[in-house]
């Protein structure tokens, strides 16, 4: 992981942290599973994934682009 993706995360940690989510990267190290490198936000009070299910259950899958472009969209 690069020193800018690393800087990146922490910031978006932080951001979720902010607005009741928790930021949670995928624990899979085999690159050719489905969430390998990819991320989840949960809802801390629901304990919910926020990202969509992949294969009918909640995985990491977003990468940290879409992570950001999330918490950074104006809430509706």
């Amino acid at each position: 992981m690069s020193e800018d993706t690393k800087v990146k995360e922490n910031r978006l940690r932080r951001m979720a942290d902010r607005q009741g989510l928790r930021l949670v990267k995928s624990r899979s190290r085999d690159p050719n599973a489905i969430d390998f490198g990819l991320y989840a936000l949960i809802d801390v009070q629901t304990t919910g994934a926020v990202n969509p299910a992949i294969a009918g259950r909640w995985v990491c899958s977003w990468d940290l682009d879409e992570v950001e472009q999330y918490l950074t969209e104006p809430a509706t």
